[in-house]
C-alpha cells in the first residue's frame, strides 16, 4: 500500500488514475477527463502501469482492481483487541473464545453469543455516520472474510439499519 500511497502523491498521476477510477479508457478520455496533457498523462500512465496499478489493453486503459483490492486486504490491519475491563465477565469470555487477534474466528451459532460478537462488531460504526454497502464491506472484512453474512446478522439484529443502500448504526452499546 506504501508503494500505491507514493504512486498518488504525484498530483498528475492522481488526476490520471481518478479519471480511470470514473470510467475513462482511451488516453484522450483520460486526459479530458484529469484535465492534463496528452504527454502528462502517457507519462502518469506508465508510472502507473510499472506500479501494477493499471495496465494497458490496446489502445484502452484500466485500473488493475484486483492487484488494488488483494493490496488492501492483504495490509488491512486487524482491529486491535477488545479490552474485556468494563465488560460483564460472561461478554469477556464469548469475545475470548471467538475473536482471535481481532478477528472473528467463527460466527457462533448460539444467538445468545452471536449478539455479543455483534455488538463488540457494531463500535466499529460511528454513530450518526451514514455508510456505503462498500464502506461497510470494508468495515466488516476485517473481521471476517464473509462480510455479506456479518452484515446481513447486523441488520437483521437491530445493530445497523439500511435503507437505499445506505447504512448506519442503531443499536447496542456505547463505549464511553
Amino acid at each position: 500500500m506504501a508503494e500505491l500511497w507514493g504512486l498518488l502523491a504525484d498530483e498528475d498521476r492522481l488526476r490520471v488514475f481518478a479519471a480511470l477510477a470514473l470510467g475513462a479508457r482511451s488516453l484522450v478520455e483520460v486526459a479530458e477527463r484529469s484535465g492534463v496533457e496528452a504527454r502528462v498523462a502517457v507519462r502518469a500512465l506508465k508510472r502507473l502501469e510499472k506500479g501494477g496499478v493499471v495496465a494497458r489493453f490496446g489502445n484502452d486503459w484500466e485500473l488493475r482492481r484486483d492487484v488494488i483490492t488483494e493490496q488492501a486486504r492483504r495490509t488491512a490491519t486487524p482491529p486491535p483487541a477488545f479490552d474485556d475491563e468494563g465488560l460483564a465477565p460472561e461478554q469477556a469470555s464469548v469475545l475470548r473464545a471467538f475473536l482471535r487477534d481481532g478477528r472473528l474466528a467463527t460466527v457462533p451459532a448460539a444467538r445468545s453469543k452471536r449478539l455479543v460478537v455483534l455488538d463488540h462488531i457494531a463500535k466499529v460504526f460511528d454513530i450518526g455516520v451514514r455508510y456505503s454497502e462498500r464502506e461497510v464491506d470494508a468495515l466488516l472484512h476485517v473481521f471476517h472474510p464473509d462480510h455479506a453474512a456479518l452484515r446481513r446478522y447486523l441488520v437483521d439484529e437491530g445493530f445497523l439499519t439500511r435503507e437505499a443502500g445506505i447504512y448506519w448504526r442503531s443499536g447496542g452499546s456505547v463505549d464511553l
